[in-house]
């Protein structure tokens, strides 16, 4: 591991679980599979090995959810995680990729602009202009790479790629053959290859799946986390470990920050208050679970920098309406009342109170 890297892939951030994990793992492997699906859910979910090691979890959400993905990537169907922004969809692609194929580097990042050859093949123009079409002149692109050595391939963002260019997977997944027309040639999959892909369902500007795509994957739909305490846990474990990469000279947040922090969130993304007495306006924003990561290390960094190294509510403040206010005149009213009619009203949240109401 490289100590000035700001993020390690998941292979080499937890390579040490890896290995216990497969020097523990006797159950049947599929071809080119680096631990078994046992193994691999384990080491999603987290949980103990015969011998004593503790593995972390990579996922907290339902077991039955992470087990139809990891048996999915053991057929010949191709697996799509789809969900609300911030639902871990593209946490739980890498660590997928990272324990069946020890390489989650095989990532395509879908945008607008993403063309056929991303997905298939490019050239070197300088050979190719030079020798002509040949092997030497070709360009693989990471599903071709997937391909070719038996690993998992990633698409991120696959509603983001225009609809003639996501149907250039059609042929990959259904025929496990990328063609390659110029050289009278093709590549044919190795075993163990496979493509995970992941999209959302709320963002704007994205394109509808073919019907015949969306046949070639097994869609597993990642909910919000059902309950207070779950995502708690979520935002508790992330901040502690990309606050460990930053190297942020704060002092860990307490239980009842992060507890009021998603609070907020949960309450405003629902409409309700944990009690279900109050109904209120919901804002325009998705307030996910990792925009509440992010205001907590946003709060954090404030702390350790311009304050005395211990988070408070003013830290947060900031980061806090920066997360609701996506539009100023629909999201301004709902911040404000529910200011007014719940966050004042709470005896113990008078200093967030103050706090966001100076920056109103």
């Amino acid at each position: 591991m490289k100590p000035n890297i700001l993020r390690e892939h998941a292979e080499n951030a937890f390579r040490h679980e890896l290995e216990e994990l497969s020097k523990n793992d006797d159950r049947p492997r599929p071809p080119n599979w680096k631990l078994s699906p046992w193994a691999v859910a384990t080491y999603i979910l987290g949980g103990d090995l015969p011998n004593g090691f503790h593995v972390t979890p990579k996922y907290i959400g339902k077991r039955s959810l992470v087990e139809v993905a990891v048996a999915t990537l053991a057929t010949d169907r191709a697996l799509l995680l789809l969900g609300v922004p911030g639902t871990a969809k593209t946490w739980l692609a890498e660590h997928l990729a990272a324990a069946t194929s020890a390489d989650s580097t095989l990532l395509i990042q879908g945008t607008s602009g993403t063309s056929e050859e991303t997905l298939r093949y490019g050239w070197n123009y300088a050979k190719l202009l030079s020798e002509g079409p040949s092997r030497a002149a070709l360009v693989p692109s990471p599903i071709m790479r997937a391909m070719e050595g038996g690993k998992i391939a990633r698409v991120e963002e696959l509603t983001r790629i225009p609809s003639d260019v996501q149907d250039a997977l059609i042929t990959v997944l259904s025929e496990k053959t990328l063609p390659i027309p110029e050289l009278n040639d093709e590549v044919q999959a190795e075993k163990g290859f496979n493509v995970i892909a992941t999209a959302n369902d709320r963002d704007r500007g994205v394109n509808e799946l073919s019907s015949a795509l969306r046949r070639r994957f097994n869609t597993v739909h990642l909910p919000l986390p059902e309950t207070l305490d779950e995502e708690v846990a979520i935002v508790q474990q992330r901040s502690e470990q990309i606050g460990r990469a930053l190297e942020l000279p704060a002092e860990a947040p307490s239980l009842k920050d992060i507890q009021r922090l998603v609070t907020v969130f949960r309450e405003l993304r629902d409409g309700m208050t944990l009690d279900r007495k109050t109904k209120l306006k919901v804002p325009s924003g998705t307030l996910s679970t990792a925009e509440a990561i992010s205001v907590l290390n946003n709060g954090l960094a404030m702390a350790a920098h311009f304050g005395d190294g211990r988070l408070r509510v003013s830290d947060m403040a900031s980061g806090l309406a920066s997360a609701v206010l996506k539009d100023a005149t629909q999201d301004g009213i709902a911040w404000k009342e529910y200011l007014e009619t719940v966050v004042k009203e709470r005896d113990d949240w008078k200093d967030l109170y103050r706090a966001c109401r100076q920056l109103l």
